[in-house]
């Protein structure tokens, strides 16, 4: 038997935080690739630390619903976990190349194949991507538009810009838009002036941060100036200095991020049979398909 477990954040605060994590463990459900799927999290019941112990299956494959490699991914859910010989060192990453590594869970008699983060996958290329699609209603959208891929950023953490660097790297590599760039929260260049980087009348801007909360629906918006506040909401597209600035909402919330999950187990061994293309197939031009909420309008 063979177990798939999805390690997110969560949040005390914010009651949305997990809706992603558990519509991307159904959708995986649905394809009977696994025998046990669960969701796990840091901050919210059920916790990283009980997950692998209320599993049947012998073979666990524990994928983290994360951005990039750093902290939480690298010390906190391998310790919660109980992984015995765990170190960061055996990912023999530089920030955007961890894979997996087999390791036995403590006390629990489980194999346990630790992947590295969703977020630096090269199968979330092709979630931004959609999310552009899905923001503009436009499958072919491309030609005459820039795309802004937005991270956090952090000095205290060089990998957080890195997975973001990355992604705008691949997709720029594709020539499909006009314009790629990668923005900034907390570091330059700054998703605030977002403007200032681009050319093209058209600006699709994509958060790559797994669900909706503070920074994504407050912080982003009022920065970029599409709303004075977030409270009173904001059209989509929004005029900003002579752009048109179609903001996507957190990446995270695009159906086909279970298609990266299942990419990462795969990466690690796991036996899907046609789960890969079913997932694909089924979250195909999806909008907001994890959550089945709006974007946000003005007056919203």
């Amino acid at each position: 038997m063979q177990a798939l477990v999805v390690a997110a954040h969560g949040s005390h605060l914010n009651p949305d935080a997990s809706d992603p994590t558990y519509a991307h463990a159904d959708t995986v459900r649905e394809t009977g690739a696994f025998d046990e799927v669960r969701e796990a999290f840091w901050k919210e019941e059920p916790h990283f630390r009980e997950v692998i112990r209320t599993l049947e299956s012998d073979e666990v494959f524990v994928v983290p619903l994360f951005i990039s490699e750093g902290y939480f991914t690298e010390q906190v859910i391998p310790r919660e976990l109980r992984l015995e010989d765990w170190d960061p060192e055996k990912w023999d990453s530089e920030g955007t190349d961890a894979s997996q590594v087999t390791l036995e869970a403590g006390d629990a008699d489980k194999t346990v194949h630790y992947c590295g983060p969703v977020g630096t996958h090269d199968a979330m290329t092709d979630v931004i991507v959609q999310r552009a699609e899905s923001v503009t209603n436009d499958s072919d959208v491309g030609e005459g538009v820039g795309l802004a891929v937005v991270g956090h950023g952090t000095e205290r953490n060089e990998n957080s810009a890195k997975a973001i660097e990355y992604h705008a790297d691949r997709i720029r590599e594709r020539d499909r838009f006009d314009e790629v760039n990668a923005l900034f929260m907390d570091e330059e260049p700054e998703v605030d002036d977002v403007t200032d980087f681009f050319e093209s009348s058209d600006v699709v801007v994509v958060p790559l941060f797994v669900a909706d909360g503070y920074h994504t629906q407050e912080d982003i918006p009022e920065d970029m100036g599409l709303t004075e506040d977030y409270r009173l909401g904001w059209d989509v597209p929004t005029e900003v200095d002579g752009h048109r600035i179609w903001y996507a909402g957190a990446v995270g919330t695009e159906g086909l991020m279970a298609d990266v999950l299942l990419e990462r187990a795969a990466d690690a061994g796991a036996e899907l049979g046609n789960a890969v293309e079913r997932v694909r197939a089924m979250t195909a031009g999806s909008d907001d398909a994890a959550t089945d909420e709006p974007e946000p309008k003005a007056g919203n």
